[in-house]
Formats: structure tokens, C-alpha cells, sequence
């Protein structure tokens, strides 16, 4: 039987004493802190392996943050769809929260979360949604009808490419906090409410 302890902790394989992490890892640590007012649980499982942290969080970053035609909310949305349809309980309620905050709108951003077919999206967010969950099936292969429904969309093929790419990364994403049993931080449960 769990714990409470248990329930929060970041990840089966523990996490490291701050005071024993690189310098680069703390920084992550001391910035998150200060714009959030806490360590998201992902850093702190990552930090295990500090060059493994480094990887992901660089490529997440290029893909999150980075130039894209995609929006801030688009992007979230396409990882909450993603990680819904994986069962990923980390991502779904961390990106759930960033994608209330973001996108301003919590009734859409938990009707993603649950199930994006029967949300209440716009013709160009539900076209971006079933790509992102095709290029989360197994043996996925995109059709050249699939790249067309895009962009009538008004989807770039640079912005086809980072919907690919960031469903790819999350699947990715979902299947290593299912390894290490990566739980949400208590604080993502209420933001954007």
C-alpha cells in the first residue's frame, strides 16, 4: 500500500540531495522556484541522471518554447492530448495546469485532458489534435491527405513538423514517467483555476 509520502515523491528511483547536484542542475532548481514557487517533480526525477536531465530538457525547451507557427497553447494542448491518450498522470495534470494558464480556458484545457474528440475545439485545434494522436499510434506513417488536411488548416510544414515532433517527444516523454512512477506535484492540481 502507498503512502502519502509515497504519493508525491518524485520518482521510485528518489532523487538526489540538492546540495549534491551540478551547478547547472541546482540553477534549474533555483529558477523554477522563483517563477513558480516550486521544483515540478520531472527535474527532480531527471536529476538522477544529470546528463539525461540536460538532453531532455534542451530538446524540450527547442520544442516548447522555441520559434514555431505554434502557439504556447496549441503546443500544450498537443502534449495534454498526447499524454491523455497514454495514460501519462504526470504530464496530463503538469501540462493540464500550463495549458489552464496559458490558454486561459480551464473548461477546454480538462476537456482535453479527458478526451480531446469530444472537446470543444476549433476546426484548426481538432485537425492539429487527431495528427498529434496519429503520430502517437504504433507503426505510425503519415499520409500525404493527413499533410494536406493540415494545411488547409493553415498549418506550415514546419509547423506539421513540430506537431509531429512534440507528440513523438511526449510519447517518449509518458513512457519514462511510467518507468519511474512520476508523480505530479501537488501545486499543478489548483493553477489556472
Amino acid at each position: 500500500m502507498q503512502t502519502e509520502t509515497d504519493l508525491y515523491r518524485p520518482s521510485r528511483f528518489g532523487e538526489p540531495p540538492e546540495r549534491d547536484l551540478p551547478d547547472d542542475v541546482r540553477e534549474i532548481y533555483e529558477k523554477n522556484r522563483a517563477k513558480i514557487g516550486f521544483v515540478p517533480n520531472v527535474f527532480r526525477a531527471y536529476a538522477q541522471r544529470p546528463e539525461h536531465l540536460r538532453a531532455f530538457m534542451h530538446y524540450h525547451d527547442v520544442l516548447m518554447r522555441g520559434d514555431s507557427g505554434l502557439s504556447r497553447p496549441e503546443r500544450e494542448a498537443i502534449v495534454v492530448a498526447v499524454s491523455a491518450e497514454n495514460r501519462c498522470l504526470y504530464c496530463v495534470v503538469a501540462h493540464g495546469a500550463a495549458l489552464r494558464v496559458l490558454g486561459k480556458n480551464p473548461i477546454l484545457a480538462d476537456q482535453i485532458a479527458t478526451n480531446w474528440r469530444s472537446a470543444d475545439l476549433t476546426p484548426r485545434w481538432r485537425s492539429m489534435l487527431a495528427f498529434a494522436s496519429r503520430v502517437n499510434e504504433p507503426g505510425f506513417v503519415a499520409g500525404d491527405d493527413e499533410l494536406a488536411e493540415l494545411r488547409t488548416h493553415g498549418f506550415s510544414d514546419d509547423d506539421i513538423w513540430d506537431i509531429a515532433a512534440i507528440a513523438a517527444f511526449f510519447g517518449f516523454s509518458n513512457r519514462m514517467a511510467g518507468l519511474m512512477d512520476m508523480r505530479p506535484n501537488p501545486e499543478f492540481y489548483s493553477m489556472g483555476r
